[in-house]
C-alpha cells in the first residue's frame, strides 16, 4: 500500500483562515450588540443601586411604623385569602351542580323508573343484610349452647 503524505504548503493556512473568517453580517452584529450590551448591564447596575438606597431608606420606616404595618398586611393577607377561598368553594359548588344536572340528563328511562329501581336495590340490600344478620345471630346462639 501506498502511504499519502500531505505535504504542508504555506498556503493552505491562509486558505483556511479566509474559509472561516467572519462574514460581514456576522462583524455588524458584533458591533451592534456590543454597545447595547453595554448599555443595559450600566442601566442594570443603575437599578441595583437605586433599589439598595431604597431599601436603605425604607428599612428604618418599615421599623417605626411596622406596629401598624404589620397588622395591616395581616388584615389585608387574611381578606384576600378569604376572598380567592370563597371563590374556590363557589367555582367548586357550580361545577357540581353542573356534573349533577348533566349526569341526570343523560339518565335514559323516566325520573320515576329510576328512582324506583335504586328503591328496589336499596330494598333488597336491606333484605340481604337482614338475612345475613339473623344467620349471624343463629350462628352465635348455638356455639353459645352447651
Amino acid at each position: 500500500m501506498a502511504e499519502q503524505h500531505h505535504q504542508y504548503r504555506p498556503t493552505d493556512t491562509i486558505t483556511t483562515y479566509s474559509q472561516n473568517r467572519p462574514s460581514t453580517s456576522q462583524v455588524i452584529a458584533v458591533v451592534t450588540l456590543f454597545p447595547v450590551g453595554g448599555i443595559l448591564l450600566f442601566l442594570a447596575g443603575l437599578i441595583l443601586t437605586g433599589t439598595l438606597i431604597g431599601l436603605t431608606v425604607a428599612v428604618p420606616l418599615f421599623v417605626i411604623f411596622s406596629p401598624i404595618l404589620v397588622p395591616a398586611v395581616l388584615t389585608i393577607a387574611l381578606a384576600v385569602s378569604g376572598f380567592i377561598t370563597s371563590g374556590a368553594f363557589g367555582i367548586t359548588a357550580l361545577s357540581s351542580i353542573s356534573w349533577i344536572i348533566n349526569y341526570f340528563r343523560r339518565m335514559k328511562g323516566s325520573w320515576a323508573e329510576q328512582f324506583d329501581q335504586v328503591g328496589r336495590h336499596v330494598q333488597d340490600t336491606a333484605v340481604h343484610v337482614d338475612q345475613r344478620v339473623r344467620e349471624g345471630g343463629q350462628k352465635g346462639r348455638d356455639v353459645t349452647r352447651p
